[in-house]
C-alpha cells in the first residue's frame, strides 16, 4: 500500500481526496501542524506528496524547493494558480507535477499513479481496486466485480454505472449524471440503455448474493447502499 501526504489546509478538500484516496486503497496522511510543515513533511516517509501553495505559515513553493534538496519523492502541486509562470515555477522547484484547481478526482488519480509509476517502476495495483464499504470490489483493470470470492465480468456500460454508484455510495446518483457517465459518440444514449444495464447489474450483484444494493430513487435517479440484503 502506498502512502500519500496531502499537504493542503481546505479541510474540505483536504477531507474530499482523502476519502477518494482511500477508496482506491492508498494509505492517506494529513499534515495537521502548519507551523512545522516543513518538519512533518520531511518525516512523513510518504511514497508520494500533494502539495498545495497557499499555506499557512510557508510558501509552498519554497516549500518545495526546500523538500527536493532531500528528498527525491514525488511531488505533485495541487494550486489555484493557474498561470503559465506558475506552473513552470513549479516544476523548476523541483515538483513532478501540476494540477490546476479545481480537478476531477480521477485525473488526480491518473497523474499519482503516474508519477508513483516513475519514481518505483511499478503501478499500485491497489488503486485499480475500487470497493465498497460492504465488501464488493471492482477492478478498473480488468472490468469485473468480486464479492465473496466469486468474481463476475461487467460490460463496459455496466461498469462505467457500477463505479460512479459505488464512488457516490449512500449518495443518489442522478439520471443525468450517469446518461453522462454513459455517453459515447460512437452510439445513442437513452433512458431505456441506463434503465436495461442497471437492470443487468442488479442481477449479476443477485449471482454474488447480494440483493437490493441498488435502489431507485423514482423521477431522480439512483442509490447504491453500504447495506445491503445479503444471501448466505
Amino acid at each position: 500500500m502506498y502512502k500519500i501526504l496531502v499537504v493542503e489546509d481546505d479541510i474540505k478538500l483536504n477531507n474530499l481526496i482523502t476519502e477518494y484516496l482511500q477508496r482506491y486503497k492508498y494509505e492517506v496522511v494529513n499534515i495537521q501542524d502548519f507551523k512545522n510543515v516543513d518538519t512533518e513533511l520531511e518525516k512523513s516517509n510518504a511514497d508520494l506528496v500533494l502539495l498545495d501553495i497557499n499555506l499557512p505559515y510557508y510558501d509552498g513553493f519554497q516549500l518545495c524547493k526546500t523538500f527536493r534538496r532531500v528528498s527525491k519523492i514525488p511531488v505533485i502541486i495541487i494550486s489555484s494558480r493557474c498561470s503559465d509562470e506558475e506552473q513552470i515555477r513549479g516544476i523548476e522547484l523541483g515538483a513532478d507535477d501540476y494540477i490546476v484547481k479545481p480537478f476531477n478526482f480521477d485525473f488526480l488519480l491518473a497523474k499519482i499513479q503516474a508519477g508513483i509509476r516513475r519514481a518505483y517502476g511499478e503501478y499500485a495495483n491497489e488503486s485499480n481496486i475500487l470497493e465498497s464499504d460492504g465488501g464488493i470490489k471492482l477492478n478498473k483493470d480488468t472490468f469485473k466485480i468480486l464479492y465473496n470470492h466469486i468474481e463476475l465480468e461487467l460490460s463496459k456500460n455496466e461498469f462505467k454505472l457500477l463505479n460512479m454508484l459505488i464512488k457516490n455510495e449512500n449518495k443518489i446518483v442522478s439520471r443525468e449524471e450517469l446518461l453522462e457517465e454513459l455517453w459515447d459518440d460512437s452510439f445513442f444514449v437513452d433512458d431505456n440503455t441506463l434503465t436495461v444495464n442497471i437492470t443487468r447489474i442488479r442481477n449479476k450483484l443477485k449471482k454474488l448474493g447480494v440483493s437490493e444494493a441498488i435502489s431507485t430513487k423514482r423521477g431522480v435517479g439512483y442509490i447504491f447502499h453500504t447495506t445491503a440484503n445479503k444471501g448466505n
